[in-house]
């Protein structure tokens, strides 16, 4: 419970009058007078704080009573207490892992008011773990083919290096799984994960975005505003669709990197900063640097270390422990039992084409959680899809050339925009068409 607290302390005074002290404030208190009986209690409850006097009586003592709890990985918050207390003790108490340490004889006021900041500190270390536990069942690599087994040794090799990464590979692959990978097994991974898309932002905001601005710098910006490089500095900065990057931004770009050095917009004053660049792109940078659209510079300065991401339908044995990871997580996430999916079921979604790959496969086995009231999914309980070895059929259902021009126009449409989340700017790009255009067939086709 984290509104517990155990007291350890040889004197039955102090253990009775804490006691009573921290009740009447709401806490839930145990006590005991060992080292040896509050291993024997931490070993089966859980408590927020601990108040541990450093001198008992026969056995262990608290110092070494607080080193086995640590080395035992007891999450509680430790304060220790002492009557002969000194500077010498505090700080070999607090290199031990204490929280805290009070003197006797004990102010209760201050007491109380230690156990609340030590109970509210055993608070947010639990919930930054739950945190972090659950980023990294998000951003888990599933998959035992050969190219998920190379991939993984890849990163284990690059991620301790600040070398800057490129990783390319089509959309929905996992560009972004793999960036996180290599920032959480690199030499940063206790700093921040900063990251931007280029898509995703207009043009003319991709510059301040990047490198922050100051005041005054252009209509509406009211005060300075950091940009993505200075918040990464000593961090990794993961910049998503790269090729997108104006041919300007791009000039800027390449000076930082090879400088580490910008001036925000507006500003004349250099911000030094120490980043790791980690980039991806779902477009051939090869193809835009021979068309004129992306410098070839910049290009070598970012792939120092190339990553490939294979598409879906290339390992194909990894579905089924995908299927089984996604279903596990979001029946965890909207509190239903984990469905079981049948061979043949299974059989079927390893057929299809996944043209966004496994961002398709995690939204298909998302809605079949939330949609299906069945236990087991069967084929019958799958949306269509179409399969590998198929071509899509032709419906003669229409009476005009109109009505079946329309259907397919929708289709085609809510393919690519479930492909690429309901970004209809990158939808729209990757059908080579204007997105105010998308825009305007979508609402005369009724798509929301």
């Amino acid at each position: 419970m984290i509104n517990s607290v155990l007291i350890v302390d040889d004197e039955l005074g102090i253990r009775e009058t804490l006691s009573g002290v921290l009740e009447d404030e709401g806490f839930d208190v145990e006590s005991c007078s060992s080292g040896e009986e509050c291993l024997e209690i931490v070993g089966r409850r859980d408590f927020g704080c601990i108040l541990l006097d450093i001198w008992l009586g026969a056995g262990i003592d608290g110092l070494e009573t607080l080193q086995r709890l640590k080395s035992d990985g007891v999450g509680a918050s430790v304060v220790m207490i002492s009557g002969h207390g000194n500077i010498e003790t505090a700080v070999r108490s607090t290199k031990l892992g204490a929280f805290d340490f009070v003197e006797k004889p004990l102010s209760l006021e201050r007491t109380v008011l230690t156990v609340k900041n030590a109970i509210r500190q055993h608070h947010l270390e639990q919930t930054n773990a739950q945190l972090r536990s659950e980023l990294a069942e998000q951003y888990v690599m599933v998959g035992e083919s050969v190219a998920m087994r190379a991939l993984r040794k890849q990163i284990s090799i690059v991620a301790p290096s600040d070398g800057r990464v490129l990783i390319s590979g089509e959309s929905g692959t996992g560009k972004e799984l793999v960036a996180r990978a290599i920032h959480a097994q690199s030499k940063r991974k206790n700093a921040a994960f900063v990251e931007i898309n280029s898509a995703a932002i207009p043009e003319e905001l991709v510059e301040s975005e990047l490198f922050g601005h100051a005041k005054g710098a252009f209509s509406g910006a009211l005060k300075a505003k950091k940009g993505k490089f200075e918040i990464a500095d000593g961090a990794t900065l993961f910049l998503d669709e790269i090729g997108d990057m104006s041919p300007r931004v791009q000039a800027k770009m390449l000076r930082v990197l090879e400088e580490q050095r910008f001036e925000p917009v507006g500003s004349n004053t250099p911000v030094t900063v120490d980043v790791r660049v980690i980039s991806a792109t779902n477009k051939p940078l090869d193809g835009l640097i021979e068309s004129g659209t992306f410098r070839s510079d910049l290009f070598y300065r970012l792939n120092v270390i190339p990553f490939q991401i294979p598409p879906l339908r290339e390992r194909p044995e990894d579905i089924p422990l995908l299927i089984e990871h996604f279903n596990r997580r979001f029946s965890a996430d909207y509190g239903k039992r984990p469905k079981t999916f049948d061979q043949a079921a299974i059989d079927v979604l390893c057929s299809n084409n996944w043209l966004g790959n496994v961002r398709e496969l995690k939204n298909t086995i998302e809605r079949v959680v939330i949609m299906s009231s069945k236990e087991v999914i069967t084929p019958s309980e799958l949306p269509e899809m179409e399969t590998a070895n198929e071509q899509p059929a032709i419906s003669f259902r229409f009476q005009t050339f109109k009505d079946a021009t329309d259907a397919y126009q929708r289709e085609f449409i809510q393919h690519k925009l479930a492909q690429f989340d309901g970004n209809v700017a990158r939808a729209a790009d990757d059908m080579g068409v204007d997105r105010s255009h998308l825009y305007r067939r979508m609402r005369n086709l009724g798509i929301k």
